[in-house]
């Protein structure tokens, strides 16, 4: 009987201390959701390739035939952002005469939203131009198409004008 009692004296320890190992090592656990979330928001960048027309013959070429040309605007949005695209009346204008200068003469032009010079292309309704809403991300080009008048008194020179381009989105 003394050795069991001294066995279990031995063993009765190590069985609390494994005991205890084995409630230790027993996990619970909780779960909770965590919402996730973002905001795409309509974006759009603008930029402008010049409309640089040429040499401007008011004497031949030019006398009775207007000069032509044309620049771009592109534009990238965020798909499917709608947006409007406006050109000012440019830096020289008079009332809603677009005009390049010299410095001391005026050169009048215009800008159009297509190649029959049909629609001015303005910076308020109904002279805006409104592309169909962005299909993706990638750049869209729009051809501005300017048109100098023809047959205009003016001096020999440089002439030219900054016009402000919009994207409203």
């Amino acid at each position: 009987m003394k050795r069991v009692s001294r066995v279990l004296k031995t063993v009765a320890p190590m069985a609390v201390v494994l005991g205890f190992a084995s409630t230790a090592s027993a996990q619970s656990s909780a779960n909770a959701n965590m919402a996730v979330s973002a905001t795409v928001v309509s974006n759009c960048t603008i930029s402008t390739a010049a409309l640089a027309f040429g040499n401007y013959d008011p004497v031949g070429a030019h006398a009775a035939t207007t000069l032509d040309g044309t620049g771009t605007v592109t534009i990238t949005c965020t798909q499917g952002a709608a947006s409007t695209i406006g050109l000012d009346l440019g830096g020289n204008a008079s009332g809603s005469t677009r005009r390049m200068t010299n410095g001391s003469d005026f050169l009048t032009y215009e800008l159009y939203q297509e190649a029959t010079h049909t629609t001015v292309w303005g910076n308020a309704a109904p002279d805006l131009l409104t592309p169909p809403a962005a299909p993706s991300y990638a750049a869209r080009n729009f051809t501005v198409y300017g048109q100098v008048a023809a047959g205009q008194t003016v001096s020999t020179g440089a002439y030219a004008d900054t016009v402000l381009a919009t994207v409203d989105f």
